[in-house]
């Protein structure tokens, strides 16, 4: 990224108004810098010189306090204002990031690696914070007390003048040959964390699994060597650092002692005034004070610089076309899937492949298939998250006529889904928050509760309805959120519900309610598409599709068809 990258103003608006500030403060700190060198160098040679004494050199000792006072307010006023702003940038490119993975789709998610977008989105884009903070700020000092110092300089004394400028040009240059060898040490820091939370978020996410065959334990050596990589690569960047550091603080250390030595000469033959002399050699230090800073704090914030790149990749893909024309009414019209096939990530295989299908108003359909076949992706397609590689889907109204889904507002299509996934996702709040959105619980929310066992979980909780529920259903059992999620489904109107395994996890009791549920879906008259593995869910559907897989033939482009499937439909 660019010092200051044209994109961090366009994709964070908060960044624009913290960059006049900044710009603002650093043209008052240039003013001070040099108000505060006049006024030094007149007070010291005062009394050095014509022997004044301190009541004498009073009132501009008092203005030495003054201008000291103010750079220390204005330096409180910059580091306040840039916490303030590097949280609202953060926390703004957070949210785009999300909203953009969002309407990427899960199939973008899958190919772009989501982990990696997980990590990024948590701890990678906090690295932003010392960019703000401390960099940014040194950044603006530099253009702006550096070149008004050395004006001043200039017309004090133009032979120290020539010797700044001409040992200015060595900072920036160290400050990047130092930088680009701590910026690739960032990057690799960066993936090496991104690999790290990949392989943790999986962990997690099969844990009951691996524990379930006894093989939690086995990750424990490759987590701890991606932890040990991410450790000395950070070390690495903090080592290169201090070094460069270092390098900086000797660099200008040297400068300001070549000026010194200049003028201590001159004065010594009279060839410089005292006054002079001093006011150099106050502002000399403050020249070289703000690149140098800029070459310290650069590394500091090239991890949430790194982070920066990526996020900006991210907001920059291109998003698929939208259609903009009004879904109709799931209570009258149909979807349907024809040749259906959509290409499985990482894979040359087609999961689902040539998959018809018919979702008529008031039936329940259910797709079944091995593992890996893509029933999950097939249901995907049926909602518009996932354009098909080949095939067609449609809404068909009442009287024939054909509408390609994507060629639909997505907005007025799933304002008339209910989808469950396989992991429901339950919302913060109380458990009637979560069933029904804030309202009271109501005779119908109690009737819908008996009928998937919820009202027996409310009345063994501690608090009843009122019992908290967080992020993602925490303090609730995986039976339970299953309960829950059904019970806010029957309360749903949407004429088409989509159950993604929703028997997965529970046992006979919890089978028994799902299946309850969809009979009570179907009373309703709405519409029910079922993936199921257990046969008591098959015994309820009206159509039973079965979704297979099949391989690409070798060097088939993504958009060839498959070697051979068909969909079998049993009525």
């Amino acid at each position: 990224m660019k010092p200051l990258d044209p994109r961090l103003l366009r994709h964070a608006r908060a960044a624009r108004g913290y960059i006049a500030l900044t710009v603002a403060l650093g043209t008052v700190v240039a003013a001070l810098v040099v108000a505060q060198a006049l006024l030094l160098a007149h007070a010291l040679a005062a009394a050095v010189h014509d022997g004044a004494t301190l009541a004498e050199i009073g009132p501009q000792v008092a203005w030495v306090a003054a201008v000291v006072a103010v750079r220390a307010v204005v330096a409180g006023v910059q580091e306040r204002f840039a916490h303030r702003a590097a949280t609202r940038v953060i926390g703004d490119l957070r949210a785009q990031l999300v909203e953009r993975s969002a309407l990427l789709g899960p199939r973008w998610t899958v190919e772009g690696d989501g982990s990696r977008v997980v990590t990024l989105a948590t701890r990678g884009i906090d690295a932003l914070e010392p960019y703000f903070v401390r960099y940014l700020p040194q950044l603006v000092l530099a253009a702006t007390v550096t070149p008004a110092t050395l004006v001043v300089i200039l017309g004090l004394d133009w032979v120290s003048a020539a010797v700044v400028a001409g040992t200015i040009p060595l900072v920036p240059l160290f400050m990047v040959l130092v930088g680009r060898l701590t910026q690739g040490r960032s990057e690799r820091g960066l993936r090496v964390m991104q690999r790290l939370g990949s392989q943790v978020l999986d962990l997690l996410a099969g844990l009951a699994t691996l524990r379930a065959f006894g093989r939690e334990l086995g990750p424990v050596a490759r987590v701890r060597e991606l932890g040990d990589a991410h450790r000395r690569a950070t070390m690495g960047t903090l080592r290169v650092a201090f070094l460069s550091g270092l390098v900086l603080e000797l660099l200008t250390t040297l400068s300001v002692a070549l000026v010194a030595v200049g003028i201590g000469l001159r004065l010594v033959y009279g060839e410089l005034d005292l006054v002079t002399g001093l006011a150099v050699l106050v502002l000399a230090p403050e020249v070289y004070l703000p690149l140098r800073q800029v070459g310290a704090q650069f590394h500091a914030s090239t991890d949430g610089v790194a982070a920066a790149e990526q996020v900006f990749a991210v907001l920059e893909t291109p998003l698929p076309a939208r259609g903009t024309r009004r879904a109709p009414d799931l209570r009258t019209a149909s979807l349907r899937l024809r040749g259906v096939g959509v290409r499985a990530p990482g894979r040359d295989v087609l999961a689902p492949a040539g998959l018809d299908l018919d979702v008529r108003p008031g039936r329940v359909v259910a797709l079944t298939g091995p593992s890996g076949s893509g029933k999950t992706t097939a249901v995907d397609v049926l909602l518009g998250l996932v354009r098909p590689d080949h095939g067609t889907v449609e809404l068909v109204a009442p009287d024939g006529t054909a509408t390609a889904l994507a060629d639909v507002d997505p907005a007025t299509f799933w304002a008339q889904v209910t989808w469950l996934p396989q992991r429901p996702l339950l919302e913060p709040g109380t458990l009637a928050d979560v069933v029904t959105g804030g309202a009271d619980v109501a005779p119908g929310t109690r009737d819908a509760a008996a009928l998937t066992g919820l009202d027996a979980v409310a009345a063994a909780a501690p608090l009843g309805w009122g019992t908290p529920v967080g992020r993602g259903g925490d303090g609730l059992s995986v039976g339970q959120r299953q309960r829950a999620a059904l019970t806010r489904a029957l309360l749903g109107t949407a004429p088409l519900v989509v159950l993604d395994e929703p028997t997965a996890h529970l046992d006979a009791a919890g089978e028994q309610v799902v299946l309850d549920t969809v009979a009570a879906l179907r009373r309703a008259g709405r519409t029910v598409v079922l993936v199921a593995h257990r046969a008591s869910l098959l015994t309820v559907a009206d159509e039973v599709v079965a979704v297979r897989p099949a391989a690409l033939p070798a060097g088939s482009s993504p958009g060839a068809g498959p070697s051979a499937a068909r969909t079998e439909v049993v009525t």
